[in-house]
This record gives structure tokens, C-alpha cells and sequence, in this order.
């Protein structure tokens, strides 16, 4: 027979839940008080008090600027992701082939843009975006995002190749596969998990971002979180906490269908 466990053993891990619970608690609980503030009725934040409103969901909707915010996030944050995704896997495929030592410094320079802080990034771009034009522009706005978001594909695609055994390249190409067709038929299938990873990390990245928006861009793109912080300025506007319970609750119901989907594929 196994020996009862010792009362110490069992109230250390009652208080390691303990502990683990009160961690996520203070995590997740300031975040879930914008969830009652969204259903107000007033125009300024507070807690509704009797009644609730959908009045600041329909903003998002009905209000002109918030609706282009959210277009705008999506052309350039989806502009951006592609951008980036294609390059960071050209890159990564090419250090991966190449395997020298300029390779691996080339990929620390990519790190470069998580590196440094992003009110540099915010000054240069806004000096160099004048010179050629593309000040408050989609195309200027992508280029810069997609640059913040090519160091996330790299680094997720470098670690999928890791576990890619260069012969199946080799074998593919002697049994009459040209680099095209055995990029597409052994090497990108065996790194999508990488791509998926990377393209993910890149979208958040353009759409989280404020700093460089705040300054290359004016009037003709308002990006989602310069629209916040233009709301946050002016007037506190609760379709802010709207718009933030609409994006918890996205993000739930993803995690939810990628965990049903992962343990779905286990079984």
C-alpha cells in the first residue's frame, strides 16, 4: 500500500491553488469591470445604476468614427500580417537553408524592432514617412507594422524548422521535385504551425499598436487604438468599455474553439 500523503505536502499545494487563484483574480478582475461599465446609460463612465443600455454597443456600430477606426484596423493590421508573413518566412526558410554565421546575425538584427523602444521607431518613421510622402497613409502605416511584426515570424517559423530534417528537402529534390514544389509539398506543410503562430502574433501587434499610429498618422487613417486614446483625451466615452467587452469576448470564444479543436484532434 502506498504511504498517506504527508499534511504538509497537501497544504503546500492547497496553498499553491491558493496563491495561483489570487494571481489570476488580480489579473482578471480589473479587466471584467468594464464589463458592467459597457451596459450604462450614461454618457460618461460609471456602473449602471437600475437600469442597463445597449446604446453604447450600437455606437460602435452607427458612429461613423468609430466604424472607420475599425476598418482601418483591419485593412492595415491584414496588410501588415501579410507583409510580414511572407517575408519573415522567406527569411527564416533562407537563414535555415544557409546555416552560416551571417545568417544568425542577420536574424538577431530582425530582433531589432521589439528591441528598441517604439518611441524611436515612432520619431524616425515620422522624419523619414515626411521626406517620401507617406505620412496618414494605409501603405506607410503597414510598412511600419509590418516591420514590428516580421521579428514574430522568424522567431515562431526558426523554431518549427528546428525540428525539420533537412534530408526531406534533399530527397524530394532527387526524386525530381524542383525548389518550388518541395517547398510546397514537404517544407511549408511540416512549418505551419510556425506560419499560423507567427501571422497571429503579427495581426496583434498591428492592432495593438499606438505609439507609431499616434504619429504617422492624422485624419485619413484612425486606427482602433488611436480612436481609444483620442476618446480617452477628449472625453472619456464608455463605448470605449464596450468595445473592450466585445474584445474579451472575442477572445474567449477563440481560446474556447482552439482548446475544443486541440482536444477534439487528441482523441
Amino acid at each position: 500500500m502506498a504511504p498517506p500523503a504527508s499534511p504538509t505536502k497537501g497544504q503546500g499545494l492547497s496553498l499553491k491553488r491558493i496563491v495561483a487563484w489570487l494571481a489570476a483574480a488580480f489579473l482578471l478582475l480589473p479587466v471584467l469591470v468594464i464589463i458592467p461599465i459597457s451596459f450604462t446609460p450614461e454618457r460618461y463612465l460609471s456602473l449602471p445604476k437600475g437600469a442597463i443600455s445597449l446604446r453604447h454597443y450600437e455606437s460602435l456600430v452607427t458612429d461613423g468614427r468609430w466604424s472607420k477606426s475599425i476598418v482601418d484596423s483591419l485593412i492595415v493590421g491584414l496588410g501588415a500580417t501579410v507583409l510580414a508573413t511572407v517575408l519573415g518566412v522567406a527569411f527564416a526558410v533562407g537563414a535555415w537553408r544557409l546555416g552560416v554565421p551571417l545568417a544568425k546575425r542577420l536574424r538577431l538584427l530582425l530582433l531589432a524592432p521589439i528591441i528598441v523602444p517604439p518611441i524611436v521607431h515612432a520619431v524616425a518613421f515620422y522624419r523619414a514617412w515626411a521626406t517620401l510622402g507617406l505620412l496618414d497613409t494605409y501603405l506607410g502605416l503597414i510598412l511600419i507594422h509590418a516591420m514590428k511584426g516580421l521579428p514574430f515570424v522568424v522567431l515562431t517559423v526558426a523554431g518549427t524548422l528546428a525540428n525539420v530534417d533537412p534530408r526531406l528537402e534533399q530527397a524530394a529534390r532527387s526524386l525530381g521535385a524542383d525548389a518550388r514544389q518541395a517547398m510546397s509539398w514537404v517544407i511549408l506543410p511540416q512549418i505551419r504551425a510556425g506560419i499560423v503562430a507567427g501571422a497571429a502574433f503579427a495581426f496583434i501587434t498591428s492592432w495593438d499598436e499606438t505609439i507609431v499610429a499616434l504619429f504617422v498618422t492624422s485624419r485619413a487613417v484612425t486606427t482602433l487604438p488611436r480612436r481609444i486614446w483620442e476618446g480617452l483625451a477628449d472625453n472619456i466615452d464608455p463605448a470605449i468599455a464596450a468595445l473592450g467587452t466585445v474584445m474579451i469576448v472575442l477572445t474567449f470564444v477563440v481560446v474556447a474553439i482552439t482548446t475544443a479543436r486541440s482536444a477534439s484532434a487528441k482523441a
